[in-house]
């Protein structure tokens, strides 16, 4: 009887097969919108003045959803709400990412672009949230790793090798770039389906009241003040606010940094692949080794691995700057750093699903799961802001020394303030883990 028990504890479930399954479907926006396809198809498109803008309509974007994460967590958390915001933020995301591909004009792409990055956001705010419904506090940590797995090996590997080759093939015509957009679509709308079919809402507060945003702006007040007096939800938000940073820092910078190097295109989006594939087995290891060990201190290893990760890539540029400075052999510093560009890839996909997946399941194990939304919600707040400091940083970095080496090795800063907060708040943080 014990083995079955054991087996059937192993087996997920079809709402936590069906909420895997959307990490599967969205993160193929992930990489052909925000990371490697969209973004170099508005260029082509676009002029001066529109390629400026495309920064301010990336943190246009965040910032809305930003702004809005804890109203609309507090909104979902009524009776029936959550599953209706999902749903609209979803047909949100893919209407506006088809009306990408439809029109050339980079002003409509650029219009579309906001709304669907805003869908795409909005939908993965009640995703996350729908973790505390579909399973038990001690199995968040593998139900999420395994979102990220299924996420990498979906939206990260099988559609974007299908939008390389549908590129090459069409000589990297426009047309090649709507087709790698409505692909996102396609899959994304598809494998939507389980989620909105097998997920349901568990817990909830009261039934809606008629003041439905008065009560929203009231519980969302409600629920920071209850942030500040919990010391272990306090002190984590605070760690993932500078950790996570760091960590999408280094995701949003890497292809820049790499173009220094003499990588082009396609060397950048063969870097890309490593570091999603690396990532499948690495996040369902991290899930794994979270039971044994605890969430918090994977977590802790994860961001030690940034560390050296910062490390090396300053080793990377400052080979280059050496070289150039002194006279030397420029070919041979950059073929060494090629080779450390390769390494740091390898070593981001073994950390980068790990480490959110954990984060987004120990913070679930932490809170009350009938206000998973407004928590979320705050949670969505520090990752979105905390987006903007490491990008400044590296640049004023660079600016002021004119090295980008530096620029890079200044980020490290981001993990140290995370890894502080981890060590000071370790007593306060007692989720159920041991």
């Amino acid at each position: 009887m014990s083995s079955k028990a054991d087996r059937s504890e192993k087996r997920f479930t079809k709402a936590e097969k069906s909420w895997i399954m959307y990490d599967w479907a969205n993160s193929i926006y992930a990489t052909n919108i925000m990371a490697a396809i969209f973004p170099i198809y508005f260029a082509m498109q676009a002029n001066e003045t529109g390629n400026k803008l495309y920064g301010f309509a990336v943190s246009a974007a965040a910032l809305v959803v930003a702004v809005l994460a804890p109203i609309l967590g507090a909104i979902g958390d009524f009776s029936g709400m959550k599953k209706k915001l999902f749903a609209g933020f979803l047909v949100l995301g893919l209407v506006f990412t088809a009306v990408m591909a439809a029109f050339e004009d980079w002003r409509l792409m650029l219009v579309g672009f906001i709304l669907s990055r805003i869908g795409f956001s909005g939908s993965c705010l009640f995703y996350d949230s729908f973790l505390t419904d579909v399973t038990t506090p001690e199995r968040m940590d593998r139900v999420s790793s395994w979102g990220y797995a299924m996420g990498y090996i979906g939206g990260s590997t099988i559609p974007f090798i299908i939008s390389i080759a549908v590129m090459l093939l069409m000589n990297q015509s426009v047309l090649s770039y709507k087709i790698a957009i409505l692909i996102v679509v396609v899959w994304w709308a598809v494998f939507s389906i389980p989620f909105l079919k097998n997920v349901k809402q568990q817990y909830s507060v009261e039934d809606a009241p008629q003041a439905l945003a008065k009560e929203a702006f009231r519980n969302a007040w409600k629920t920071f003040k209850d942030i500040l007096k919990d010391k272990k939800i306090l002190f984590f938000i605070i760690a993932y606010f500078f950790y996570i940073d760091g960590v999408d820092t280094i995701i949003s910078m890497a292809t820049n940094y790499g173009e220094t190097l003499g990588l082009g295109a396609i060397g950048m989006i063969l870097a890309l692949l490593v570091t999603q594939i690396v990532a499948v087995p690495f996040s369902i290891l991290f899930g794994n080794l979270a039971k044994k060990v605890g969430a918090m201190r994977m977590i802790a290893i994860a961001v030690c691995v940034y560390f050296v990760i910062t490390i090396l890539g300053f080793f990377m540029g400052f080979n280059i700057e050496q070289a150039e400075l002194s006279g030397g052999d420029i070919e041979a510093a950059l073929k060494l750093s090629s080779t450390l560009f390769w390494i740091l890839a390898t070593l981001v996909g073994t950390v980068q699903g790990g480490i959110q997946a954990l984060s987004r399941s120990y913070f679930g194990q932490l809170i009350p799961p009938e206000r998973s939304n407004e928590y979320y919600g705050f949670l969505d707040i520090f990752g979105k802001f905390s987006c903007v400091i490491g990008p400044a940083l590296y640049a004023a970095t660079y600016a002021a020394t004119g090295r980008a080496s530096l620029g890079i090795l200044s980020i490290i800063v981001l993990f140290f303030g995370g890894m502080v907060a981890l060590f000071v708040g370790r007593k306060y943080m007692k989720a159920e883990e041991n």
